[in-house]
């Protein structure tokens, strides 16, 4: 049973392009130092002594700049190709992150927050478009699952050491491995990477979902961001709220929580790929979203009654993660798949944006609540956000089904 397991593992692996293996290990490299975000309300709250609320705001930049950083890679995508943008955005937000080392207002570390963020996420239109260029139609679902295992591999190493880095060495030695591991991806891309185009074509080459006009005038993928974004919202109270409420409720230590937050990428690492190749060929696309909306709900269920206890913040991890898997792969596949050759930047910086905003609503909006109303007044409010989620998600994919 096991070596059939494996096997299932190894072929979902088959017939990806050789591109999309250097983007993952990019991802990979740069993804293991990713600490910063992670523990930045620890870090703003236990070393700077600001208040949950404040942290919030502050963390709030960190999402403005995102969107703004997504909107920018989509237009320097479409015009100056994937490859100059990844590699500057890399090197750029490696170079800021050692501004942390010595700015501590609360004005400081915002607009250092923002500029990080914008620098940061002009890599992820380039990033995307360079997906749907070294993917195929037929794989490109696992072509996303694959980088996006890359991603989760290096958030379960990062977020687990960096539990304990942060507990001998202090926070601010993560900035310094942040920084290193992306002039680390960086220098992959640099000599492993074709500077050039080169869009993978087979003869099932399939045409855009939408074509012609512009993202920025196809209502219906509009209203799939600004979806993409409430799930997103809900979703990354892993990241944004749950250090704290772990830290203050369940009086989890650094380590316990990295390793919590390290296990999320864990699971994606070892679910994600076999499940996603047999989701693919057996589910439709805004189904297996739906079901992986409507796991988040589900999730803060067990925290909400889980009295403190580890298990169930164990339940609620793998929970989590199982709604990441059946969501995120098939959101990204329909944003690269909705737009022509020549659309893609474009069509990603919006998707980017979904989750910019969410990355801006989500650590004010669940600190707040919860500095206010208390953490299972938050999770009511989430959850009630997830499921008026799923229901959008039911009536764009039946508007879809009759296009």
């Amino acid at each position: 049973m096991l070596a059939g397991l494996f096997s299932s593992y190894i072929r979902s692996f088959a017939d990806l392009q050789r591109n999309i293996w250097v983007l993952s290990v990019s991802m990979l490299i740069n993804r293991s130092g990713s600490m910063v975000l992670m523990f930045s309300s620890l870090y703003l709250t236990r070393d700077l002594h600001f208040s949950m609320e404040t942290a919030g705001i502050i963390l709030s930049f960190y999402g403005i700049g995102s969107v703004l950083g997504s909107y920018a890679g989509g237009w320097l995508t479409d015009r100056f190709h994937h490859y100059p943008i990844m590699m500057g955005s890399l090197i750029g937000s490696g170079l800021i992150l050692f501004l942390l080392l010595w700015v501590e207002s609360q004005i400081g570390i915002s607009i250092v927050m923002f500029v990080y963020a914008f620098v940061a996420d002009i890599f992820r239109p380039a990033n995307s478009a360079a997906i749907g260029n070294f993917s195929t139609p037929e794989n490109r679902t696992r072509s996303v699952s694959l980088v996006r295992l890359a991603v989760n591999l290096g958030f379960s190493v990062g977020p687990a050491a960096g539990g304990f880095i942060a507990l001998a060495l202090g926070f601010k030695t993560l900035f310094i491995i942040d920084a290193a591991t992306s002039f680390g991806a960086a220098a992959l891309l640099f000599f492993f990477l074709p500077r050039k185009a080169e869009v993978v074509h087979t003869k099932h080459q399939s045409e855009p979902i939408h074509k012609g006009k512009s993202a920025y005038q196809d209502w219906p993928y509009l209203f799939f961001v600004l979806l993409v974004a409430f799930y997103g919202i809900s979703f990354f109270q892993l990241f944004a709220s749950m250090p704290q409420f772990f830290k203050t409720v369940c009086h989890y230590q650094e380590d316990t929580i990295g390793l919590l937050l390290g296990l999320n990428g864990l699971l994606v690492v070892l679910i994600e790929m076999p499940l996603v190749a047999w989701l693919e060929l057996r589910g439709r696309i805004f189904s297996l979203i739906i079901i992986g909306v409507l796991l988040v709900p589900l999730s803060f269920l067990f925290l909400e009654f889980g009295n403190g206890l580890l298990f169930f913040a164990l339940v609620y991890t793998l929970v989590i993660t199982l709604s990441e898997i059946f969501a995120m792969p098939f959101m990204m596949n329909y944003s690269i798949s909705r737009g022509g050759q020549h659309r893609k930047g474009e069509y990603s910086a919006l998707y980017s944006i979904g989750y910019g905003l969410a990355n801006i609503a989500a650590p004010s909006l669940g600190l707040t609540i919860a500095a206010w109303y208390g953490f299972d007044s938050m999770f009511h409010f989430f959850i009630g956000l997830s499921l008026f989620t799923a229901a959008g998600f039911y009536l764009l994919g039946k508007r879809n089904e009759h296009q």
